[in-house]
């Protein structure tokens, strides 16, 4: 019984392997350059990517499980298709796939509209599947630490309704704990759809007071101009996504990214833990500047 991870070299591909090895499992990791994974021990690794229909193929054999994180990519949408068709093909009906929190809402958001996508294929093909729905990953604030530790600004503009932002490593154990669930139930799970996010819903300015208390030092929120936003981004990453990036924080203005009723403690009982909070980053990050 072995675990097919994708997306394993990310940011929350590596939390779900180490979560996984620690936990006995077999695992498997797909990935583009193996000299350059650096991945737990036990891990077997191939080599590949989601286009590479050759080496899917042999990736998918013999597994059971199928951990399905593909990045923010033009072809998004086209890679997961392609993966779930062949993981169909290999007679694999336990999936986790990772797309977002409020998919169906911030329908003109490229890649939200993407991954939403793929979630009504994973339902109308009838796979077995938890779908896991992060909100914002505190992890992400990693880009901009220079800008808060050196010139006392937060820069992200997540507008003023919140977003229950939420740890990456967090991310990884939940997706972890759920493709077990899946991989060592008798027979295929439901589908089901679980909002991972933090425990607190933070606007700019709240995570701003939070900095300034780590810091000892005044931090200030940078406002809320998506436009600029978008400017910024264009030094960092192509166009398309730096667009796409824009059309996501105007939503965060428009919507929000709210937790249900019920899903932090839903959470916190699946982990048998707190959520890890924004605090607690900022205090590592300011520990280790």
């Amino acid at each position: 019984m072995t675990i097919l991870v994708t997306g394993a070299t990310g940011t929350i591909g590596r939390h779900v392997l180490a979560q996984l090895a620690a936990r006995g499992a077999d695992v498997r990791a797909l990935v583009r350059d193996p000299a350059k994974a650096a991945l737990p021990e036990g891990v077997d690794v191939v080599q590949g990517d989601l286009l590479d229909v050759d080496a899917l193929r042999g990736a998918l054999a013999g597994a059971s499980t199928l951990f399905l994180l593909n990045a923010v990519t033009p072809d998004e949408f086209t890679q997961a298709l392609i993966t779930l068709n062949l993981a169909r093909e290999a007679g694999i009906d336990r999936v986790v796939y990772l797309s977002v929190i409020h998919a169906d809402r911030y329908v003109d958001v490229p890649h939200f509209a993407g991954k939403f996508g793929v979630e009504r294929m994973i339902e109308a093909m009838g796979i077995g599947a938890t779908i896991l729905r992060p909100a914002y990953f505190i992890d992400n604030d990693l880009a901009i630490k220079d800008v808060v530790l050196g010139h006392g600004v937060y820069p992200m503009p997540l507008g003023t309704l919140g977003l229950a932002m939420v740890g990456a490593a967090d991310i990884g154990e939940i997706a972890a704990i759920e493709l077990l669930r899946r991989e060592r139930a008798p027979t295929p799970l439901p589908l089901e759809r679980i909002n991972v996010v933090g425990p607190d819903t933070l606007t700019g300015a709240d995570v701003a007071a939070i900095w300034s208390e780590v810091l000892g030092r005044p931090v200030v929120h940078g406002g809320d101009d998506t436009a600029g936003f978008e400017r910024n981004l264009r030094n960092a990453m192509p166009p398309w996504m730096a667009f796409d990036m824009r059309l996501m924080a105007e939503r965060f203005a428009s919507d929000g990214m709210r937790p249900e009723p019920g899903d932090v403690e839903r959470l916190t009982a699946l982990l048998g833990r707190p959520l890890r909070t924004y605090r607690d980053f900022a205090a590592g990050v300011a520990a280790s500047a």
